[in-house]
């Protein structure tokens, strides 16, 4: 239940939503037992008027809180209109009863509206912050995380909690009351008989709560099988080329209806078990409300009750009733169950705690002065280190390049700018002071990057130069675009600057889309510039538009570069060789290649191909 009021407290802000759910509730409960209640006196009405005229009260009853005192009073009216009429004794009762039926629709409708604003607060609140969690989560989380089974659990698991855990508030919540005012009803006709109905009642409630308590391991499996379906499901949209050019669409076929059938499987075993609680909890009902007509029907015959006809027929029509609130009671349970694998899915994500993120004493970086420096830093995914020992300064204004073969640490490193990670031994200094100590929004309003894999969104040309930044302007956009070579392309579109680009950038070319992405980057300003081989997928025209944006774009700034075609950094101020993790050779162009070392024959085997 501890995950249950989690769930249930993403239901704020309530104000006074939770004291008016809970008033309705009880007037709800009070009049569909008052109406169940007008039974005696119509059935009475009908077959017993010179025996009930003859108990009329004398006078009215003194007041005080108490239900016999509310039917002392109803007694007096309402036999004293018998002994004059008893069609209009039974006029009376049924205008109480329609009236009575009202005041319980109009409070069932009230809780009803308020059911669906706390859900929507809810469903909006934990949405939200599953988001802002995952936002905020370190950059090695979705590397080691499936796409797939996020997506599941944001738009899944989240709609499984909605159709389950929250649409049973309303039973939880009002079935209680309806179950108490009816027992306090049957209590007050009968206490005797209502004690004795109770030794069964535990007995179908056993029976149910294990039936809901099965569902939730299966439910579990289930979401975590959707999971795996929208892993598979992103996997091919994004990675169709490849499927169809290497006649891997069987495959996937078969990857995808393998999950669906598991799916299949755990759902109908699922459906199996909560389909039997309805019927159970159905049958179980109607087998107490027999046993109760046979144990109240003998204790009547052999003169040991004092209840007369209507008040035992009433007894059963009320004790019949408890069967709906305690059926969707069972029935909100069994949901529940569901909906609680799925909450804990959720949590799962919201409880992990960002490895990047500010310390309490964190100051925000007001100017980048003078030098990033590395001290002796280290790194490693996992247990093997792809850094070590790395010591380097980059002045401000410098441009700096890393070159060296793949896998040998460059865009691991520069990711440490920026805090996508942190070093494991050493630290990453900006003026002096650690990056640790510093806001992480503060630093990255510093920074600009520009990647090989040109990152846009399905939006508009102008939203995508101006992400981040939605205050700016269309004439600032524009310069931007200007400086990054992009604004006469752009200007040819139809739309322009509102020209859609789809999904990924996927209706421009490769060095339009990376030509959009230096035109944010030149928006928004940067003091340090990180370049992580921002022109090695371009053809050769491309790249020269792209190299030009990007040399306009480097201009008065520190800039890092990582580069395989070495001919794009001749120009840098040092150049850093790395292989296997460590700085090998270092210098401007023409030292290293006075060395002859690595970097040389890096150039030679460039220069044959």
């Amino acid at each position: 239940m501890k995950t249950y009021f989690r769930v249930l407290s993403y239901a704020k802000p309530l104000g006074w939503l939770a004291p008016q759910y809970l008033i309705y509730a009880i007037l709800q409960a009070v009049f569909s037992v008052i109406t169940l209640g007008i039974l005696t006196p119509v059935l009475n009405v009908l077959f017993k008027v010179e025996e009930e005229a003859s108990k009329i009260p004398e006078s009215l009853p003194e007041f005080n809180l108490s239900i016999q005192y509310l039917t002392d009073v109803f007694n007096y009216y309402f036999l004293s209109i018998v002994q004059e009429d008893r069609f209009a004794a039974l006029q009376f009762v049924c205008v109480l009863l329609i009236v009575s039926i009202f005041l319980s629709n109009l409070f069932r409708y009230l809780l009803a509206i308020i059911s669906a604003i706390v859900k929507a607060n809810v469903i909006s609140n934990l949405r939200n912050a599953l988001y802002n969690r995952l936002i905020n989560m370190h950059i090695g989380f979705f590397t080691e995380e499936r796409k797939g089974n996020i997506m599941s659990k944001v738009m899944a698991d989240v709609q499984e909690v909605e159709g389950t855990v929250v649409n049973s508030l309303k039973a939880v919540v009002k079935e209680p009351f309806l179950l108490i005012g009816y027992f306090i009803a049957l209590f007050f006709i009968s206490a005797k008989l209502t004690l004795i109905t109770l030794i069964i009642l535990p007995i179908s409630g056993f029976i149910i709560s294990y039936i809901a308590i099965s569902l939730k391991k299966k439910a579990r499996q289930s979401q975590e099988t959707i999971g795996r379906i929208s892993d598979i499901l992103e996997e091919t949209l994004s990675g169709m080329r490849i499927i169809k050019a290497f006649n891997a669409i069987n495959f996937s076929k078969n990857r995808f209806q393998k999950e669906v059938k598991n799916y299949a499987e755990f759902n109908i075993s699922m459906q199996k078990r909560q389909a039997l609680s309805s019927p159970t909890s159905e049958f179980l009902g109607v087998f107490v409300v027999v046993g109760v007509l046979l144990i109240g029907g003998a204790m009547i015959l052999e003169g040991k009750s004092e209840l007369d006809a209507g008040s035992f027929i009433t007894f059963i029509a009320i004790y019949s009733q408890l069967l709906v609130p305690a059926k969707a009671l069972s029935t909100a349970f069994s949901n529940v169950q569901r909906g609680l694998a799925s909450a804990e899915r959720i949590f799962g994500i919201i409880d992990l705690e960002p490895a990047i993120k500010d310390k309490s004493t964190a100051k925000k970086l007001e100017e980048f002065k003078s030098e990033l420096s590395f001290k002796n830093v280290s790194f490693a995914y996992g247990e093997e280190k792809v850094l070590k020992n790395i010591n380097i300064n980059i002045r401000k204004g410098e441009t700096i390049a890393l070159v060296g073969p793949s896998g040998g640490g460059k865009s691991t490193m520069v990711d440490l700018i920026p805090r996508f990670y942190d070093p494991i031994d050493g630290e990453v200094q900006l003026d002096g002071i650690s990056l640790k100590d510093i806001t992480v929004e503060s630093l990255r309003a510093k920074m600009g990057i520009v990647s090989q894999e040109s990152i846009l969104f399905n939006d508009t040309i102008f939203n995508n130069i101006a992400f981040g930044k939605p205050e700016c302007t269309l004439e600032e956009v524009m310069q931007a675009a200007k400086v990054a070579n992009a604004h006469d392309f752009i200007s040819q579109m139809e739309g322009g600057y509102e020209a859609k680009i789809g999904e990924r950038g996927t209706k421009i070319s490769g060095g339009q889309r990376q030509r959009i992405s230096i035109a944010r980057a030149i928006l928004k300003n940067p003091d340090i510039l990180i370049l992580d081989e921002a022109t090695s997928a371009l053809d050769s025209e491309s790249e020269k538009l792209v190299q030009d944006a990007l040399t306009n774009l480097m201009k008065n700034r520190t800039s890092i570069v990582i580069a395989h075609r070495l001919s794009t950094i001749q120009e840098a101020d040092k150049i850093y060789v790395m292989q296997a993790g460590e700085i090998i050779e270092e210098g401007k162009h023409e030292v290293l290649i006075e060395k002859g070392g690595v970097y040389k024959k890096l150039i030679e085997i460039q220069s044959v191909s």
